[in-house]
């Protein structure tokens, strides 16, 4: 007797650019919270779909896609969409996680929705779904010093000082999915806001 396969329920979008010169950056934040979910969840991210590494399992009673774009930060939105046009999921069950230079490194904050905020992904990602109603986890890089161009920073490694911090905002990124694909958005933000 064969089980029916539960249908996909949440898509959970890490933001950040492929390739190995780009794997330790501040903009690749998102792409380690799928990392490390999926090895908390033994779920490997190994498949290549809808111009993304995916990977589909279980969070808790939930059934989740998790995704990594592979069309570089700022074409983020064409890959969700593909996948969440597949799967017909609705914005409201769209969770992405990126980087935030508007938080200093080892702040995280949890959004209902909203505007980009400056982030090109974000606003890939709006505009390809023509909506703003999607959660999103977002963890403070910080700002660069004046004499440093915005995109040398963001697609710069993660120094050694601020690893500790930020890698406690990805474990908190977990537990902060598994509350909102429960339902318990507020919690969230309650609890990691």
């Amino acid at each position: 007797m064969f089980l029916k396969k539960q249908p996909i329920e949440y898509i959970v979008a890490g933001l950040g650019n492929p390739g190995d010169k780009y794997f330790r950056n501040r903009h690749n934040v998102g792409f380690m919270c799928i990392d490390y979910i999926s090895q908390k969840e033994k779920i490997k991210v190994n498949k290549i779909k809808f111009r993304s590494v995916t990977s589909e399992g279980n969070i808790g009673e939930h059934r989740v896609l998790l995704i990594k774009p592979q069309t570089y930060m700022n074409l983020s939105g064409e890959a969700i969409r593909e996948a969440m046009t597949f799967y017909k999921i609705p914005p409201a069950n769209l969770i992405v996680i990126h980087d935030d230079i508007n938080l200093d490194v080892g702040v995280m904050r949890i959004k209902r929705k909203g505007s980009d905020g400056g982030q090109k992904g974000v606003k890939n990602i709006i505009a390809q779904l023509s909506a703003e109603e999607f959660p999103r986890i977002k963890i403070g890089v910080g700002l660069p010093p004046p004499e440093i161009e915005m995109i040398h920073w963001v697609t710069g490694d993660i120094p050694k000082a601020d690893q500790e911090s930020i890698f406690k905002m990805i474990e908190k990124s977990y537990e902060a999915i598994k509350l909102i694909i429960d339902g318990k958005i507020d919690n969230a933000m309650n609890l990691y806001n």
